[in-house]
């Protein structure tokens, strides 16, 4: 049965346009109060937001819809969604919530849940959910009604628990750190966790106004941030995004780093230090080539699951992973947290430049990525990837590449479109299949 609402992560639109509505955000928090309102202790949902302008909004009507089925609600403010995730732990709250669109333009927004044990929702639980949005729940007795309040300490208590995810002994003195916050949920506690432990600090996205969330700043637009570092002298960047799940580095010569690169080092480090489990790395099939050559010469391996950051995390907790993430940014460090969090993963990279004392151009860079190329195919309707004609140029592709390279080939979940990748050690192999291949669906969508 396919989810109505809920996307691979959340509920996200355009508000005032689409789901994100004051309307919506209120069945929404009516329906999963409903849900998560079980047995008869005093039920508490905890809620943090990004510094989007539709913010104040959404929160205001999750509030209402919390309280009107009898849930206390604690309010946190601009906060990172790992940050919401602990605090959900922290606080024994049965219900957390994020109101973010990640790394999408202010115009976005969108409604994270996590369950009382920090994790994201299974999709039974969106499931039910989903059909109490259709089917609203019944509303609290008057003397059941829910209250609400603000935690002002917070972005304290997630500073101090990221902090505590940097191995004691290490300190980040003499280190010159430009960090870009994407005018986002970050914008105050990653500047201060790095400063408290020793950094000195150049601050980039840092005076959100509401619409300037992710705008030409954050992991998504580095450009910024390589020429800062580049400028100021400055031994690393780290950009965030608008919610601060998902980290881009950027070395002293101002190269971007992504996340295949980060996991490399993270996982490549623990390995080495014995605190990598399960024995390899978890990332999704978008992750390049060199990073699972590379993973093999370390005997380590690369276990390849769905996009999307919450299939990462299943196949982690299946099979006893600790590290695991997205070519994107997303690293999930389940030592740690129970979803992505860009600071903390910085702070492990951030330890292994310590640990090294060498630049990061020289301990970042571990691999040569494989050529990879991705284009997307717009359609109008239909199945073309269930066409004759293009199954046959799919198989073409597929035994040219084989031992040579990869072709993932997967419809968009949220959108008409079909993406087309393909990698291998010849460019201008993978370019000619992803070319036939992308022509091929458009014939087919004709």
């Amino acid at each position: 049965m396919g989810r109505k609402y809920f996307g691979t992560d959340g509920i996200r639109g355009r508000t005032n346009a689409s789901a994100m509505t004051a309307d919506m955000a209120m069945k929404v928090g009516m329906a999963a109060g409903a849900h998560f309102v079980r047995g008869d202790h005093r039920h508490r949902v905890v809620i943090g937001k990004d510094t989007r302008l539709s913010g104040y909004m959404l929160e205001n009507a999750l509030v209402a819809g919390f309280t009107s089925v009898g849930m206390d609600v604690v309010q946190v403010g601009p906060m990172p969604t790992p940050a919401v995730a602990m605090l959900t732990r922290s606080m024994r709250a049965d219900l957390g919530v994020m109101i973010s669109a990640s790394h999408n333009p202010y115009e976005d927004n969108g409604i994270k849940l996590f369950g009382p044990d920090g994790y994201k929702l299974s999709d039974a639980d969106e499931l039910a959910i989903e059909a109490l949005i259709d089917n609203l729940p019944s509303l609290a007795q008057p003397n059941r009604i829910g209250r609400a309040r603000r935690v002002e300490d917070a972005r304290g208590r997630y500073i101090h628990f990221a902090k505590a995810c940097f191995p004691e002994e290490l300190r980040l003195d003499g280190m010159k750190i430009v960090i870009d916050c994407a005018h986002g949920a970050a914008y105050n506690v990653a500047p201060a966790a790095l400063w408290e432990l020793g950094a000195n600090i150049i601050p980039l996205g840092v005076n959100p106004d509401g619409t300037n969330i992710n705008a030409a700043c954050g992991s998504t637009a580095p450009q910024l941030l390589q020429e800062t570092v580049a400028a100021s002298g400055a031994d690393i960047g780290i950009a965030l995004d608008g919610d601060a799940d998902r980290l881009i580095v950027v070395d002293e010569q101002g190269r971007v780093v992504d996340g295949d690169q980060i996991m490399a080092l993270i996982g490549a480090s623990w390995a080495r230090r014995g605190a990598l489990k399960g024995g390899g790395v978890v990332a999704t099939v978008m992750s390049n080539l060199g990073l699972e050559r590379y993973l093999q010469g370390q005997g380590l391996s690369l276990e390849r699951t769905k996009v999307g950051d919450r299939y990462v995390l299943e196949r982690m907790r299946e099979g006893g992973f600790n590290v695991g993430g997205e070519q994107s940014g997303h690293m999930i460090l389940s030592d740690y947290g129970t979803t992505g969090d860009g600071l903390v993963a910085a702070l492990q990279v951030l330890a292994e430049l310590v640990r090294q004392d060498r630049p990061a151009s020289e301990v970042l860079h571990l691999f040569e990525p494989v050529p990879q190329l991705l284009k997307n195919v717009r359609f109008a309707g239909g199945a073309p990837l269930e066409a004759e004609s293009v199954k046959t140029v799919i198989a073409q592709a597929e035994a040219e590449l084989m031992g040579k390279g990869r072709l993932v080939i997967r419809p968009s979940g949220t959108e008409p479109v079909i993406r087309v990748m393909a990698e291998g050690d010849d460019a201008t192999q993978v370019e000619h299949w992803v070319d036939a291949i992308c022509d091929a669906v458009k014939k087919a969508a004709a």
